[in-house]
C-alpha cells in the first residue's frame, strides 16, 4: 500500500497544471447557476487542468460505468460469459419511461452482452438496474471500487447501508477527477485485465447519447464516454483518441435550470468546453461542428 501511494503520488507531481487553460475555463464557467466541476489530462503531454475536481457529484447515469466494471470482473473470473443467455424477470419495480428493456415480455431471452449495450449505449435504466444485481448488487461492486483504489466512485441505490448518500446524491457518486481516472485506466487497459478494459472500450464508444459533448467533436475521432442526467445535474465524461489525444469530465449539480430543452444551461457549458477542447488541442482540424446552442 506505502508503494503504491508512493506511486500516486509521484505520477501526480509529474503531471504540469495547464494554467492557460485553466483561466479559460473560469471564464466559461463565470455565472453558472449551479455548481460545475471540471477535470481534464491532455494525454500527449500529460498536462492537467481542473476546477473542482475533487467535489464529490450525483453521477446520473455514469453510474453505469462502476456497473460494467462490476459485470466485466465477474467474466473475467469465469463467474459470467460475455454472450450468456439471461431470462429477463419483470421484477424491477422502476418508472420504465423510454426502456427498451421494460417493453420485453417475462421470461424473454437476452444476451447478457446486449444488456450492457442497452446500459451504456441507450443509458436504458432497466438493464441497468438488472446488471447491477447480476454484477452481485451495490456492495460488491462498492468492494470492488475500493480494492481497485476508487474511494469516491460509489452506488448508493439499491445497497444497503448508503440510504443516506442516495438521498444526496441518488443512484451513484464520485469525483470528475476520479471518474476521468477511471476512463484513463480503462483505456490504458489498466482496469481490471487488457482485455477486459478494450471490451469495455468498446462498449463506451458506443453512444447513442451524442448530442452534448460529443457534438463538438469530429465523427471520425474514436470518442469512448458516457454521460448521466436528472433535473438538477448534468454530466459527461470522455475520452477523445484525436491526433491530440485527452480525456475530461464535467459535472454540475444544485442546477437552477432543470429544462430538458437542447439549450439548457449545462449542456450549452458542456457544449462549449468539448469545443473549447477539442480547438484548444488539434487546432489545425476543421470542421461543421454542430451548434453550441439554438
Amino acid at each position: 500500500m506505502g508503494f503504491l501511494m508512493a506511486f500516486v503520488f509521484l505520477s501526480a507531481s509529474a503531471q504540469k497544471t495547464d494554467k492557460e487553460l485553466e483561466k479559460q475555463i473560469g471564464v466559461l464557467t463565470k455565472g453558472f447557476h449551479g455548481t460545475v466541476g471540471i477535470y481534464i489530462h491532455e494525454l500527449k503531454n500529460d498536462r492537467v487542468a481542473s476546477f473542482n475536481a475533487d467535489t464529490v457529484f450525483p453521477t446520473a447515469s455514469i453510474v453505469k460505468i462502476p456497473i460494467l466494471i462490476g459485470i466485466m470482473n465477474r467474466i473475467q473470473n469465469k463467474e459470467l460469459e460475455f454472450h450468456q443467455v439471461m431470462i429477463y424477470k419483470d421484477t424491477i419495480n422502476y418508472d420504465p419511461g423510454e426502456d427498451v428493456l421494460a417493453s420485453f415480455k417475462p421470461d424473454e431471452k437476452i444476451l447478457l452482452s446486449k444488456l450492457m449495450l442497452l446500459s451504456i449505449s441507450l443509458s436504458d435504466n432497466t438493464a441497468s438496474l438488472i446488471l447491477q444485481g447480476i454484477a452481485g448488487g451495490g456492495q460488491r461492486i462498492n468492494y470492488l471500487m475500493d480494492s481497485l483504489g476508487y474511494v469516491y466512485t460509489r452506488v448508493n441505490s439499491h445497497t444497503p447501508g448508503r440510504e443516506k448518500d442516495r438521498e444526496i446524491y441518488g443512484w451513484g457518486q464520485t469525483t470528475p477527477r476520479e471518474i476521468a481516472k477511471i476512463m484513463e485506466q480503462i483505456e490504458k487497459g489498466k482496469v481490471l485485465s487488457q482485455r477486459s478494459s478494450d471490451r469495455m472500450l468498446r462498449i463506451l464508444g458506443r453512444q447513442y447519447w451524442d448530442e452534448e459533448a460529443i457534438s463538438q467533436i469530429p465523427p471520425n475521432v474514436f470518442v469512448a464516454s458516457k454521460s448521466g442526467a436528472v433535473d438538477e445535474s448534468r454530466n459527461e465524461i470522455l475520452y477523445v483518441n484525436a491526433p491530440h489525444p485527452y480525456i475530461f469530465s464535467v459535472f454540475t449539480k444544485n442546477n437552477t435550470d432543470q429544462s430538458w430543452v437542447y439549450n439548457n444551461e449545462a449542456w450549452v457549458l458542456t457544449r462549449k468546453l468539448s469545443a473549447l477542447l477539442f480547438n484548444y488541442y488539434n487546432p489545425g482540424i476543421k470542421w461543421d461542428a454542430e451548434p453550441i446552442s439554438k
